[in-house]
Order: structure tokens, then C-alpha cells, then sequence
């Protein structure tokens, strides 16, 4: 496969998983707002931060009034983060992102898994998708999680399993586990520093797990009170989860030894196939939380960076990024 093909495969992966990942957290914050007694500042603030567009917002946004006013408007934060199509996190420039990609290499791409993109395309363009947005906002973000879920589940049962969906896979994998561990890091740091009735605690933390789509799992595998230690365990180390981050980065380095597999000394990605290995050990280790001294901010920080930085080594290695 060439370069300039495994790029697209890669980032029409991460751009789908990145549009599902948005409208989860943004369906779940709106629930939280409007259950929790929280003040509206505590529950949109960390989605913006989360999603790395602090700064845009502040300028755009906060600038024009007072800055806690601004944070707690969730009318305001949602229509960034939804139909800002300057800001590389929204709905609409993911979806678009998605189906830019999968246009570039429809030879690649299954045809029930293109239509499924370019419809969620077409909807996000269309006036539906707007008067949705603005009446039935969960109704429009279940659209968009099932849009990309059906995309994602068709990509798996219509295409041949070779380097194509692999690299697909190896986007969505990367994609996950730094969306994971970055709305576990912002959340369980806002809600460990809050003091709270027990009720309203067991509340926020089952928000998160709802808005990484781990409610269900966790309750199966958890039966019993719910704690800030544990969820935190469940979603860095289940290894049966599929959006736990254990299980996203083990799943990604198998991805790539496919790929790229490590006995193959003359092949470009050796750097990069050994930095995933060492993120690999290091989650695993983890499993049951940190270690020694480390705080959970440590360790979903050094997750997110090696993430990030993994994803800038296989571009230079193998994807013909500069």
C-alpha cells in the first residue's frame, strides 16, 4: 500500500471515532447539566478543555463577556463544538474530515461504508440536522453516534481484513484511547476536587461512564458502590472494554505489528511499532491504577502525550507526513 493511501485510511478512522467521541460527551454533559447540582461552568468547562480548544474558546467566546458566564453557557459551547468548522474537534469538521477521506480512497473503501459516510455528511449540510441541533438535540446526537457506529460496524463486516483496515483501525484506536484518557483526566480531576452528597457524586461519575458508552460494562463488572478509584480502574485498565485504554492501546500495537511486524528489520516503522510496544507495557502494568507515588493525572497525562506522539512518529514513518 502506498503512503498517501494509509494516511487516508488512517485519519478517515480518527476523524469518525473523534465525531462519535464529540456528540457522546456533548449528549452526556447536557444530561449532567440538567440532573446534577452543579454549577453550568463545572460541567461545560471540562469540554472544551477536554477536547484541547480552550484557548479558541476563550477568544471567541469568553472574550465577548464576563469569563464564568461564558464557560457556563452550554448553548454556546455546544454550537463550538458542533458546528465550528474552524475548530479541528467539531462535528461538522470531523464528519467532513470522515468523508473527505473515504472520497480519496472509495477504491479502498467499502460501498456500504462510503454511503453510510457521505449520508452523515449530507445530513450535517442539511437543514434537518440544524432544526434538529436546535429542538431535539439528543435526538440529533444519537444520529450522529449511530451514523458513525453503523460506518464503523460496516467497515468490519464489508471490507477485506488486510493493511487497508488495518491502518483504518490503527486511527481508531489512537483516537480512542487519547479521547479516553483526556475526559477521564479532566473529569476526575473537576469531580474528586468537588464535595458533594454521595447521591450527587455516584451521579457525575456514572455521567462519564455513560459519555464512554461504559454504564452497562461498569455495572456488570462493578456491582457494588460506585467510586472515583474505580471507575478510574475500569476505564484504564478492563481489558475486556473496548474503549478502555488498555484495551485500546494493546489492540493498536497488534494492529500494527500486522502491519509492521517487528522480525521485518528493512521496513520503515520500527520507531514507531517499539514506542507503541513501551505505551503498551506501561498501560499494563497500570492496570490497577498508578503506581508508587503517580497521580491519575500523571498517568492519563503521559498516555495522552505518548499518544499524540506516536501518532506524529507513524505520520513521518509510514504515512509520508511531514
Amino acid at each position: 500500500m502506498i503512503s498517501r493511501v494509509a494516511d487516508h485510511c488512517f485519519w478517515f478512522g480518527r476523524y469518525l471515532e473523534r465525531a462519535e467521541a464529540t456528540a457522546r460527551l456533548l449528549a452526556a454533559t447536557q444530561s449532567l447539566a440538567l440532573d446534577a447540582e452543579l454549577e453550568p461552568q463545572a460541567c461545560w468547562r471540562p469540554v472544551v478543555v477536554v477536547s484541547g480548544e480552550e484557548a479558541q474558546f476563550r477568544e471567541r467566546v469568553a472574550g465577548e463577556r464576563d469569563d464564568d458566564a461564558a464557560w457556563g453557557d452550554g448553548e454556546r459551547v455546544q454550537e463550538l463544538m458542533t458546528w465550528d468548522a474552524d475548530s479541528s474537534v467539531s462535528i461538522l469538521r470531523s464528519v467532513r474530515g470522515a468523508r473527505w477521506n473515504a472520497r480519496s480512497i472509495r477504491d479502498v473503501v467499502s460501498l456500504e461504508a462510503w454511503e453510510a459516510t457521505n449520508e452523515l455528511h449530507l445530513y450535517m449540510g442539511g437543514d434537518p440536522a440544524r432544526t434538529d441541533f436546535r429542538d431535539h438535540k439528543d435526538a440529533f446526537y444519537r444520529r450522529v453516534r449511530s451514523s458513525t457506529q453503523l460506518a464503523l460496524g460496516l467497515l468490519r463486516s464489508t471490507m477485506l481484513h488486510d493493511d487497508a483496515l488495518d491502518f483504518i483501525w490503527l486511527g481508531v484506536l489512537l483516537e480512542r484511547t487519547s479521547q479516553t484518557a483526556r475526559i477521564l483526566d479532566v473529569h476526575h480531576h473537576a469531580f474528586t476536587a468537588l464535595r458533594r452528597h454521595e447521591v450527587v457524586e455516584t451521579a457525575l461519575w456514572l455521567s462519564l461512564l455513560r459519555s464512554l458508552s461504559g454504564f452497562e460494562p461498569f455495572m456488570k463488572k462493578n456491582q457494588g458502590k460506585v467510586t472515583s478509584a474505580a471507575v478510574a480502574r475500569f476505564l484504564i485498565g478492563e481489558e475486556r472494554f473496548p474503549r478502555s485504554i488498555a484495551y485500546c492501546v494493546a489492540s493498536a500495537h497488534d494492529r500494527l505489528r500486522r502491519i509492521r511486524p517487528p522480525d521485518e528489520r528493512a521496513l520503515p516503522g520500527g520507531a514507531t511499532l517499539e514506542r507503541l510496544r513501551v505505551l503498551d507495557d506501561f498501560v499494563t502494568a497500570r492496570r490497577r491504577g498508578p503506581e508508587g507515588g503517580e497521580t491519575v493525572h500523571e498517568l492519563l497525562t503521559h498516555v495522552v502525550d505518548e499518544s499524540s506522539a506516536i501518532c506524529v512518529s507513524l505520520g513521518k514513518e509510514l504515512l509520508g507526513s511531514t
